[in-house]
């Protein structure tokens, strides 16, 4: 009987502590939506800050959120007036839509795919960044960005997101309208899904050893200690693909973070090392363009590269399926060392860019000799003064400083081969000329290869 009712106080006492518990969680919780909502109030006073938002929201779908939870959907802001007039009601931030629409209202789960494509006018490339550390998120971003301009995107955007990390924006002006003869604006989210994906594959090796490299001071006795004890931790801040999906928000530039009570503040490209949290006190916000404005087709590169190393890896998982492999280190890229290497090894595509650009492509053309090259194992070297004898002959030569941050990106990444020969870079240079041999193989390294071999046959 006494292990009964001592039990039965037991049960008691831990029941109480669990409500107490409860208790003090609901109130902490209550304490930080006060503290939000008198924040919001004041914050979005500010003509400033709604003027920054409404600016951006302009043909997209916006929702206000109230804390915890969503507004209805769809909606849009018609005057700046109508974010305080949200925030009156509660609501704490505002989040938009990638997708740019013709009418956000008309927005309906009830349309069919051909109805969605005929309402969007198109999509902005946003990136979302996340990790369990704000260090990681910088260092992904970086190295992003890093890769943006490789493939020649130089008007970025760049905003903390409000928590641990950054959201990276390319408007949607800055891609093509057709590619491959293929409405731009109708491949939502398959296009920028392959972005991010192909980006992700470019910055994992330098995130992994960077993120490996990050150090910290030990607060007792002041010893340096690495933030990361495996490599598992890059998969913290790799670009969030599910963010790439239909009619998905994303936090506008200058909201409120519910939980942080920081402004999502945008920040320049080139200053993502230096930022601090304190600089996203909505008391201290000072407004900047989260939007540039970008040169025509600016994202034509990138979006042609993602868009064919993605048939490529679909390709090789096919493959690889069919023969019921998996894909592993038999499916990396293996070193090609060849001896006496010359000229009259190279394929007639090669052969052709080299004696120099005659018209548009000269970035394409960069790109495919430094892949080339590579994967050759010349030595940077012997590579820089190729393309440095090859841009001369060019109509217009690139700018020395454009070619030597290729090289310099090109130098520090494994080695890719150049696109096969049925894409389509070649024949828009106006190179490609097969020879027999040409019928034989699928990429120029191939070519390379297979002549040396009947040359050293036939020694």
């Amino acid at each position: 009987m006494e292990n009964n009712s001592e039990n039965s106080e037991k049960a008691e006492d831990s029941k109480k502590t669990e409500n107490s518990e409860k208790v003090e969680e609901q109130k902490e919780e209550s304490f930080k939506e006060d503290r939000i909502r008198n924040i919001a109030l004041v914050y979005y006073s500010r003509s400033d800050i709604r003027k920054a938002i409404f600016d951006f929201s302009k043909d997209r779908e916006v929702v206000p959120r109230y804390f915890e939870g969503f507004g209805k959907r769809p909606d849009s802001l018609q005057y700046d007036s109508d974010i305080l007039a949200f925030v009156k009601k509660g609501c704490t931030s505002l989040h938009c839509s990638e997708e740019l629409w013709r009418d956000p209202l008309a927005i309906s789960t009830e349309l069919s795919e051909e109805q969605f494509n005929e309402l969007r006018k198109g999509w902005d490339l946003l990136i979302d960044v996340d990790s369990k550390y704000l260090d990681y998120s910088k260092i992904a971003s970086q190295l992003l960005v890093q890769a943006l301009e490789f493939h020649g995107v130089k008007n970025i955007g760049v905003k903390f997101s409000g928590s641990r990390g950054f959201h990276i924006i390319i408007p949607w002006k800055s891609f093509p309208e057709i590619i491959h003869g293929v409405e731009t604006k109708n491949m939502f989210p398959e296009w920028p899904r392959m972005i991010c994906l192909y980006l992700t594959t470019l910055i994992k090796k330098q995130l992994i050893e960077k993120i490996s490299d990050l150090m910290y001071k030990d607060k007792e006795g002041g010893a340096r200690k690495s933030y990361v004890k495996d490599f598992e931790a890059p998969k913290q801040v790799m670009p969030d693909v599910i963010l790439v999906s239909p009619r998905h928000l994303f936090r506008a530039p200058y909201s409120l973070h519910e939980k942080t009570s920081l402004a999502s503040v945008v920040i320049n490209k080139n200053e993502i090392e230096k930022f601090k949290t304190s600089d996203a006190n909505p008391l201290r916000v000072q407004v900047k363009n989260f939007y540039p404005t970008p040169l025509e087709n600016e994202s034509s590169e990138l979006l042609v590269q993602a868009i064919d190393w993605a048939k490529s890896k679909q390709k090789t998982e096919e493959k690889a399926k069919a023969e019921g492999k998996t894909i592993g280190r038999k499916g990396e890229y293996k070193e090609i060392i060849i001896k006496d290497l010359t000229p009259n090894l190279f394929p007639p595509c090669i052969t052709n860019i080299l004696q120099g650009v005659k018209q548009d492509g000269r970035k394409r053309a960069l790109f495919i000799l430094i892949n080339f090259f590579k994967s050759l194992k010349l030595k940077d070297e012997e590579i820089e003064e190729k393309i440095k004898q090859w841009n001369n002959k060019n109509y217009k030569p690139l700018k020395q400083g454009y070619v030597r941050s290729q090289l310099s990106w090109h130098s520090r990444q494994k080695p890719i081969l150049p696109p096969n020969c049925d894409k389509t870079h070649y024949k828009d240079l106006a190179v490609c000329k097969p020879d027999n041999l040409c019928k034989m193989i699928k990429n120029p390294i191939n070519y390379t290869i297979k002549k040396s071999f009947l040359c050293q046959k036939c020694s």
